[in-house]
């Protein structure tokens, strides 16, 4: 972005962006809310298989996971696979199927339904589950340290002379 320098009356110079704010602009400033230090190094994989992808369903599917995003910083990549099989039962036609990359195991999850939004729907509040799980495994075992056994006898520390 190009940026021009100005300087002021009384000797202090001042950065401004030739294309509008920062802030004194017609853009809105920028939303400071919620964690200051957070990355959004998210990737997101949407593929269809036997299926075509329409930026409708595109769109849908970056909605629905963003909540998954907002929930767990923690994620590196999120993969959305939806499949069409017109030779299942009409049940259970769409499946989506998701994978979680993030520190520590991965996370797969797979439902079926006879609708591929609702699929989606029902494969978001399925990963959500499990990274509530995850987290809440997570602040127990912080909360909740158990003893360690040494089989060594450890020394003695010295007093004070």
């Amino acid at each position: 972005m190009a940026q021009l320098k100005l300087q002021a009356a009384h000797g202090t110079s001042v950065c401004a962006s030739l294309f509008g704010p920062p802030w004194g602009g017609l853009m809105p400033k920028p939303s400071t809310s919620g964690i200051m230090n957070r990355q959004n190094n998210h990737e997101l994989i949407v593929s269809g298989i036997h299926l075509e992808l329409t930026p409708s369903l595109k769109t849908f599917v970056r909605e629905k996971v963003d909540r998954l995003f907002r929930h767990e910083e923690h994620i590196v990549r999120l993969r959305v696979e939806l499949e069409f099989d017109p030779k299942e039962e009409m049940g259970s036609r769409f499946k989506a199927k998701g994978h979680i990359i993030i520190h520590g195991p991965a996370m797969n999850a797979v439902v079926a339904s006879d609708d591929c939004h609702k699929a989606v729907a029902l494969l978001t509040d399925k990963l959500d589950r499990m990274l509530r799980r995850r987290s809440r495994l997570f602040k127990v075992k912080r909360k909740h340290p158990h003893p360690v056994e040494f089989d060594v006898a450890l020394p003695k520390a010295m007093g004070a002379i």
